[in-house]
């Protein structure tokens, strides 16, 4: 718990697409926090740091800055194979941490972490679900609560990245494993699909393709994947995710019940603008999951900086980035081995 209402001194590991966006959140929108130092391995990335938003001191060196720094709090957005180790570096230095999701990609470095989490309670952790910080899907959740659409049968929850972000996917996912579309992409629906039904699922079935992408199969990676769900409460659901939408940014959920059914995020829009020329009717697109959840990546680090603030535990735990893993890390094992997955969470 801090005292005497003085700011709570921070750190952020990673400054690529979302590392820069939550730190850019940590110094401009944030109340309550002092983004002091900052760690990444690109020197432009760090001279950003120093220069845009007055970061202190920049390290290469996570672990340095750690050592070094007279800091309580972590905001960990390095590339995934790295969370485990950098998360429990930080709970064993005595910090808060924050970390993206997912959670890892090794089972057992993910289980060690979580060990070392639940070792050390007065520290505070959460797991980046942002989407449960999006008002529309809040909305979404409350009219569910309330019986809004009488009891869920299925849902289908699905994200298509821009076909425009294709190369700076192909970077990444040459430098570092991304898990697959379904641990990359798809672990934000999963998530959506526990929360929302309260069900956890018990079997998985997958598939994937490149036919819009065929140069992914050189790296191992899946352009567009479908997975179903079977949850134990009798709820089917599927995952939808993809690399080729044309237009920009297209995120969706839907949620069919047994008294109506309700959907969020059907159009992508920008605004509210709709042009009507000799082109035909046509409505600017959001081009980026950051556009789209910017206020939910506010909203979700506000949360977890007043939970350090009160030393309250956030409703997103290390257990939910756990079982979203396991569950979204089944998808892909259906999806390469042809076969239905059984799920034991």
């Amino acid at each position: 718990m801090q005292k005497n209402n003085t700011p709570i001194r921070a750190a952020i590991i990673g400054l690529g697409r979302l590392g820069s966006r939550h730190a850019r959140h940590l110094v401009e929108k944030i109340q309550g926090v002092d983004l002091v130092a900052a760690c990444a391995l690109e020197d432009d990335q760090l001279q950003w740091a120093h220069d845009e938003l007055g970061v202190e001191t920049t390290y290469k060196d996570y672990k340095e800055m750690i050592d070094k720094e007279n800091i309580d709090t972590i905001f960990i957005v390095a590339p995934t194979p790295f969370h485990p180790e950098m998360t429990i570096y930080a709970m064993n230095a005595g910090l808060n941490v924050f970390c993206e999701k997912p959670l890892g990609l090794d089972f057992d470095e993910v289980a060690e972490m979580a060990k070392v989490i639940k070792e050390h309670p007065k520290q505070i952790f959460q797991s980046g679900f942002m989407r449960r910080y999006d008002e529309s899907y809040r909305y979404a959740k409350k009219i569910v609560d309330e019986g809004g659409i009488g009891d869920i049968i299925y849902m289908r929850g699905y994200g298509i990245d821009p076909i425009s972000g294709m190369e700076s996917f192909t970077k990444f996912a040459t430098e570092a494993d991304s898990g697959g579309i379904f641990v990359d992409m798809n672990i934000h629906d999963v998530d959506l699909i526990r929360w929302f039904t309260g069900q956890e699922p018990v079997q998985a079935y997958g598939l994937t393709s490149n036919l819009a992408a065929p140069e992914l199969e050189k790296i191992g990676e899946s352009e567009t994947g479908v997975a179903q769900l079977k949850m134990n409460g009798g709820v089917i659901a599927t995952l939808i995710g993809g690399r080729h939408a044309a237009h920009g940014n297209q995120v969706e959920l839907e949620v069919m019940g047994s008294n109506g059914w309700l959907r969020v995020g059907e159009h992508p829009d920008l605004n509210r603008v709709t042009v009507f020329n000799e082109n035909g009717v046509t409505r600017p697109s959001l081009q980026s999951f950051g556009e789209r959840f910017d206020n939910a990546f506010t909203d979700e680090v506000q949360d977890f900086v007043n939970n350090v603030a009160k030393g309250t535990q956030p409703n997103v735990t290390v257990d939910d980035g756990i079982k979203a893993l396991k569950i979204a890390k089944a998808c892909q094992e259906s999806a390469d081995t042809g076969q239905l997955v059984d799920i034991n969470l």
